[in-house]
């Protein structure tokens, strides 16, 4: 078990759940001369049928596929050709796709998350007894941009859990690179300490370097993820950096920076397309319902355990909540507004928000 053999040198991939992220990837493989699979929405693959599938990013990458260069199903029978399964579903969907796993893949084939939040590998094993589930990190951003295009905003490699089989290897492929790393579990909250910024962008409706570029956002983001790192403290979690070589607990003092300073000592971290925005801001544009239960969710559950406090991340959460409910997208808040709300929700105004 682990040692994923396809056709040919490369091995067969099925990826569950394609939308955002798994068709951008999948493509990547299938560019790449990969033999893959795309298991997909109706809409999607009528979409992608129609328009082909289109590349691009912040690099100048972009590549057009036409639909013969990957195969496309959206009946879960696809998994049983697979060698290796890349499950990028969201999380409230895991369940669903472990249940599909198990009834139509090979026991020998390789199940990797590329999933947001800590928990989503934990339980396909809980559902996948006795089968090689790897937990995955993707540190960049991509966006559905419609006609069949999917761009990718942000900068870094996949990290993915150590294993027999150098599935890391054999799934790197030019402009995708995935790396093996023997404490996944640090890297997948140094993630989530990260993508605690989702929500905030999210609530602005502004893009990625839009936001982080106004120093209100940045204030809040450096409250939430300094009461963050509190709670992992508190609860004995470890964490890293996954996408710079910079410690977590000097990010927040960063992102205080005057704006200046913080552009120079940013542009050394992370690339960032003018035009990006993060998965939440679009679940919000679609009407779709958000991952905040993994993210703001999860540190909150973890700080009731710790017996700690996190009214920031609790306040964040909730107005994402509020948000979802009125089903009309993002909200177009200031950074004003936001630090407005949880002060009158008690949290703590940290010195800085």
């Amino acid at each position: 078990m682990g040692e994923a053999q396809g056709r040919g040198s490369a091995p067969r991939t099925v990826v569950a759940g394609a939308g955002s992220i798994g068709c951008f990837v999948g493509g990547m493989l299938a560019r790449s001369g990969h033999d893959v699979t795309l298991l997909l929405r109706a809409g999607t693959a009528e979409e992608i049928t129609q328009n082909g599938l289109t590349l691009t990013d912040f690099g100048g990458l972009d590549a057009a596929l036409a639909p013969d260069r990957f195969a496309m199903s959206t009946d879960p029978a696809c998994l049983a050709a697979a060698d290796i399964v890349l499950v990028t579903v969201k999380s409230g969907a895991t369940e669903e796709m472990a249940a599909q796993i198990a009834a139509h893949a090979p026991e020998e084939a390789v199940v990797v998350s590329l999933q947001n939040g800590v928990e989503n590998a934990a339980r396909l094993r809980e559902m996948l007894p006795g089968w090689d589930v790897r937990a995955g990190m993707v540190p960049f951003n991509v966006v559905w941009v419609g006609g069949g295009r999917f761009h990718r905003g942000t900068s870094g490699d996949i990290i993915i859990e150590s294993g027999q089989g150098h599935i890391g290897r054999q799934l790197s492929v030019p402009d995708l690179h995935v790396h093996e790393h023997g404490d996944i579990a640090a890297v997948q909250w140094g993630k989530l300490l990260i993508n605690l910024n989702n929500a905030l962008n999210a609530l602005s409706g502004l893009p990625l370097q839009a936001q982080i570029g106004d120093r209100g956002w940045r204030r809040l983001m450096a409250a939430q993820m300094t009461e963050a790192l509190a709670v992992l403290r508190a609860a004995d979690v470890a964490f890293q950096n996954p996408v710079a070589k910079v410690p977590m607990e000097l990010v927040p003092r960063i992102l205080r920076l005057p704006t200046w300073v913080f552009r120079l000592v940013a542009k050394t971290m992370l690339s960032i397309d003018p035009n990006a925005r993060s998965s939440m801001w679009e679940d919000l544009e679609k009407g779709r319902g958000t991952e905040i239960d993994e993210l703001q969710g999860k540190i909150v559950r973890l700080a009731r355990r710790a017996n700690v406090a996190a009214p920031i991340n609790a306040g964040i959460a909730e107005m994402i909540r509020e948000v979802e409910m009125l089903g009309a997208g993002a909200p177009n808040l200031t950074a004003r507004d936001v630090q407005s709300r949880l002060r009158t929700q008690d949290a703590p105004a940290d010195g800085d928000i």
